[in-house]
């Protein structure tokens, strides 16, 4: 059984390697069709370097046994309760979905005032906006939102949908507008052009749904392929508007 699932879970990081890395597709025919020499193949040829091989390995277990990775840092924890070893602990519960414990950690790592906050405030709007506690996300973007990292960034993006969330809409439009920039950020701005066509400001979404199917002309096939769902949902906005 654990050789099945083995097998699976090394298929299934070589194909996630493909795609990340933009590899030619014949290698997805030949890891999928052919599923234990294809991938032993590609691995070799693609991957394997015996500097990579203790990340490759720890990455595969991860897939395998998720929790493994956690209760490992925790013991690495108690025997060194460091800022360093308790943010590679939240990012830990990032990695597996378990944002209620990723705070508890990231807001512990607060206590420590000679360590700079930015990280760690930037996780903690990251996991409240997953929980959609939208004062928690608010409350740790304006500690941080006078910097110039916060500008034009993610976490940016999520404060400004938590305060519209929150009905302080113009305040919202001011930070969601931070995130309109042109060949880039398309989620983000069809969300923006949502938020225009949701308060009744019908020329404002659509001239940026235009703006960004126009874009969409011009995206590489790795781009067209990432943001296919983006696309569509444009199109069929621009079409019901």
């Amino acid at each position: 059984m654990f050789r099945y699932y083995l097998i699976i879970a090394v298929q299934g990081y070589c194909l996630y390697h493909i795609y990340k890395n933009n590899k030619p597709y014949y290698w997805y025919f030949i890891v999928f069709v052919i599923p234990v020499i294809g991938p032993i193949i590609y691995f070799i040829t693609n991957i394997y370097s015996k500097r990579d091989a203790d990340k490759i390995q720890n990455e595969i277990t991860s897939i395998i046994n998720p929790t493994k990775k956690i209760r490992d840092l925790e013991k690495t924890l108690e025997f060194s309760d460091s800022y360093t070893n308790r943010i590679a602990l939240a990012d830990a519960y990032v990695e597996n979905g378990d944002m209620p414990n990723a705070i508890v950690n990231y807001k512990y790592t607060l206590k420590d005032s000679d360590q700079n906050d930015l990280y760690t405030r930037q996780q903690l709007i990251l996991c409240y906006f997953q929980l959609k506690d939208y004062k928690g996300v608010i409350e740790h973007a304006e500690t941080i939102s006078y910097r110039s990292e916060f500008l034009g960034s993610k976490q940016q993006f999520c404060y400004g949908l938590a305060l519209k969330e929150l009905g302080k809409l113009d305040q919202a439009e001011i930070q969601l507008k931070q995130i309109d920039r042109p060949y880039s950020n398309y989620n983000e701005r069809l969300e923006l052009a949502k938020f225009y066509l949701e308060n009744q400001r019908q020329s404002e979404g659509i001239e940026l749904l235009k703006e960004i199917l126009s874009e969409s002309q011009h995206m590489t096939k790795h781009n067209r392929r990432v943001y296919r769902d983006t696309i569509k949902e444009v199109e069929r906005l621009i079409k019901s508007s």
